[in-house]
């Protein structure tokens, strides 16, 4: 260890101390240092603690005419006031986003010129500010300090809590030109390739392209045959969770969806919809040969059969085939009478 010679005087004698250079330096530190009396705050610099006293004496403070905050420097002041007066005098020269802040134009330009400085002790991943890298941190540590007060969920970043008291509010911020509204940003986004017909996910498989990548996933279960989600009490499998909640239904006998010109119940919307044309007299399926039309797209197939001549169901006993499932079971009915014995 470095020893530094320290000469003191007295008088007619000269002492001399040997101290380290490590102490030296704290010692140093220590007379830089200037602690707050009236909390625990530290400052490196005198000002900056004189600056920080008028949060406790209130003197000398500067308060904004607009909302009627308090700061502790002029410059503060000025800076906060951007937010009423929408000042943004820092602009970035390579794409010409504007900033009230310089800081937070510097933080910005890291997008163009890739620099990460932050980086997480536990895996690889870098991060352009210490807030992402905080954020991240919480997938390793697990912590999610925001809860919902309304159901007590919790989560790692308060956007994803404002996203979710949107379920609690019913707020739909994000408004499509056609009047719907959207929680999230992302699936108004999603919903607006409805109108610009965009499809940006296509099957490898076949030459089905879809709107969204949940979309193709449940279309290529078609190809793969996948059924991830079962019935627990009959043991029927389904592509689709949506499936199977409807499915679900029928063991219970929830029927959610009812009809405003009568009593019936239905146990999905769709067979609501069906029923409901029995009122209005709605029959949207026409046959292309001789134009009759139909309620039921099912109506409207068995109908098409006359016309191509197609006999789908056929009878296991005899082989006879026919146009419609009712044809069949007549036929099977009139087997079963003739061999019944004579009493």
């Amino acid at each position: 260890e470095e020893k530094i010679g320290k000469s003191v005087s007295h008088g007619d004698r000269v002492e001399t101390f040997s101290t380290s250079r490590e102490q030296q330096q704290e010692d140093h530190r220590a007379k830089r240092s200037h602690l707050c009396p009236h909390c625990v705050e530290i400052f490196p610099i005198l000002s900056k603690l004189k600056i920080h006293l008028k949060i406790h004496t209130g003197e000398n403070l500067y308060s904004c005419t607009d909302c009627g905050k308090i700061f502790t420097t002029p410059g503060a002041l000025a800076v906060h006031q951007r937010v009423h007066t929408g000042g943004k005098p820092y602009s970035c020269s390579d794409c010409g986003q504007s900033f009230s802040r310089l800081g937070h134009l510097k933080t910005h330009e890291r997008i163009h010129t890739g620099v990460k400085p932050y980086s997480c002790s536990d895996c690889v991943k870098c991060f352009t500010t210490s807030a992402q890298l905080k954020d991240h941190q919480r997938t390793h540590t697990g912590e999610k300090p925001y809860s919902c007060c309304d159901c007590g969920k919790s989560f790692s970043l308060l956007g994803n809590l404002k996203t979710h008291k949107r379920i609690h509010t019913g707020e739909k911020p994000y408004s499509c030109y056609c009047g719907k509204s959207f929680s999230l940003p992302s699936t108004l986004k999603t919903h607006e390739r409805i109108h610009t017909g965009v499809k940006l996910y296509s099957c490898s498989d076949c030459v089905k392209c879809f709107t969204t990548s949940a979309e193709l996933k449940f279309h290529q279960r078609t190809h793969t045959g996948e059924k991830p989600y079962s019935c627990s009490d009959c043991g029927k499998r389904f592509s689709r969770l949506g499936h199977l909640k409807r499915h679900e239904r029928r063991h219970i006998g929830v029927k959610p969806y009812c009809c405003s010109d009568c009593v019936k119940c239905f146990t999905t919307s769709a067979e609501l919809k069906v029923h409901q044309r029995t009122h209005t007299g709605e029959k949207p399926y026409s046959c292309s040969d001789c134009g009759k039309s139909f309620s039921r797209l099912g109506h409207l197939k068995r109908h098409e059969c006359i016309h191509t001549g197609e006999k789908p169901y056929s009878c296991s006993d005899c082989g006879k085939s026919f146009s419609q499932m009712g044809q069949l079971k007549s036929h099977q009915g009139k087997q079963r009478r003739e061999v019944l014995p004579l009493i």
